[in-house]
């Protein structure tokens, strides 16, 4: 079976001044989203280029709990177990 996953490219303007590389911005973005719940772990990680678990570690550097799952989400979780 072959997924074929688009993905759109967004170019933006930072200001010099902010004291950002370009891979602490993906984390950042990445880790807003995946907070947000609009991706799931696995593609935060990628678009951060990073491993699952190295993301995953990383993930309360920036505030963000591993944890996301609303309630519901997280007892079907553990029943599919």
């Amino acid at each position: 079976m072959i997924i074929f996953v688009c993905m759109r490219t967004v170019n933006f303007k930072i200001p010099d001044t902010v004291d950002l590389d370009d891979k602490e911005i993906a984390m950042l973005v990445a880790s807003t989203l995946y907070e947000k719940g609009k991706l799931s772990l696995g593609q935060a990680a990628e678009l951060a280029g990073l491993t699952k678990r190295t993301f995953a570690e990383l993930l309360g550097k920036y505030g963000v709990s591993i944890f996301n799952y609303p309630p519901s989400e997280l007892t079907r979780d553990v029943n599919n177990a």
